[in-house]
C-alpha cells in the first residue's frame, strides 16, 4: 500500500490537541524513509496555519555534536517555523500553553533576499550573502515528554521537529562581510548567574544545509525568513519565575521569564 501521509498528519494534530505524549509513529502511520517523514510535515501546514499562521521560517535539529550526542541521531533534521509563534525579546513565556517546554539556545538569522530555486547546492557563501539580519534566540521545544534516546528521526521530522516557537532578540545590523558566524562564544545567564557556555558550531554550514532541503522539497526559502541554525547549548527546562538571558559575543542577547 502507498504511504498516505496526510493520516500520520491528522495523527499528530490530534495527539497534540488532546496534549498526548510523544511517541514514536507506528504501523501504518510510520514514515518508511526520511522523504515520507518531511511529506507528513508539509501535511501538517493546512492543519496547523490556521492557528498557528503561514510558515515564516525554518529550524534545523541535530545539526550541532551536542545536539546529536543527546539524541543519538547522526543527521540534522529540518523543521518549520509558523509566523504566530515567532515572539521578540523580552518575552513572558506561558508554560501553560505547552504540554513539556524546553528550551534551546541559538544564533537565528532573517533572509534579505529571496534564495534562488534552481541553484542547488547553495553554498555557504551563497546564503551568507542573503542574510539581513542576526541575532540570538530561544527556540521553544514541545517535546511532549519524548525520550530523547528512543527518538525516531523520522517521527521527529514528522512531528516538525518538536518546534513550539522561537523568541527573537534585538537584530544586529546586517552583518559585515568578514563577520565570522562559527566558533562564537554563547553564555546562558539563569537568574543572573553564568549557567552555560558553548560555541556556535557551523551555523552557515546549517543554514546552507536547511536552504538546500527547502529547494528539494519545491518551497525555496524567500525574503524575511528567519532561520535558527542550530543548539549552542544543550536544551534545558525553564521552571516558573526563572529569567533566561542568553547572548552571543558581539551580536546581543535574548531574555526570557519563565511563567
Amino acid at each position: 500500500m502507498r504511504y498516505d501521509p496526510t493520516a500520520a498528519a491528522a495523527h499528530i494534530a490530534t495527539a497534540h490537541i488532546r496534549r498526548e505524549a510523544y511517541a514514536n509513529l507506528a504501523g501504518a502511520l510510520a514514515p518508511p524513509s526520511i522523504t515520507d517523514a518531511y511529506a507528513v510535515q508539509e501535511a501538517l501546514v493546512p492543519i496547523w496555519a490556521l492557528s498557528r499562521g503561514n510558515v515564516a521560517g525554518l529550524k534545523i535539529a541535530t545539526t550541532t555534536k551536542v545536539m546529536q550526542q543527546l539524541m543519538g541521531i547522526d543527521h540534522p533534521c529540518g523543521g518549520m517555523i509558523y509566523a504566530h509563534t515567532i515572539h521578540q525579546s523580552p518575552m513572558a513565556l506561558d508554560r501553560a500553553r505547552f504540554m513539556h517546554v524546553v528550551v534551546e539556545c541559538e544564533l537565528a538569522v532573517r533572509l534579505g533576499a529571496d534564495l534562488p530555486k534552481g541553484a542547488v547546492p547553495l553554498t555557504r557563501d551563497d546564503v551568507r550573502a542573503a542574510i539581513a539580519e542576526v541575532m540570538p534566540a530561544f527556540e521553544l521545544i514541545e517535546d511532549r515528554h519524548a525520550d530523547y534516546k528512543t527518538t525516531q528521526a523520522t517521527s521527529l521530522i514528522a512531528d516538525n521537529a518538536w518546534n513550539g516557537g522561537i523568541v527573537l532578540g534585538k537584530p544586529a545590523t546586517t552583518p559585515p562581510k568578514g563577520l565570522a558566524f562559527d566558533k562564537r562564544v554563547g553564555t546562558l545567564s539563569i537568574n543572573g548567574q553564568v549557567a552555560h557556555k558553548g560555541l556556535t558550531d557551523d551555523p552557515l554550514g546549517a543554514l546552507a544545509w536547511v536552504a538546500n532541503l527547502a529547494i528539494e522539497r519545491g518551497r525555496p526559502m524567500t525574503k524575511g525568513m528567519v532561520v535558527i541554525t542550530g543548539s549552542v547549548i544543550p536544551t534545558l527546562p525553564i521552571a516558573a519565575g526563572d529569567r533566561f538571558h542568553f547572548e552571543i559575543e558581539g551580536l546581543g542577547a535574548v531574555e526570557m521569564v519563565g511563567g
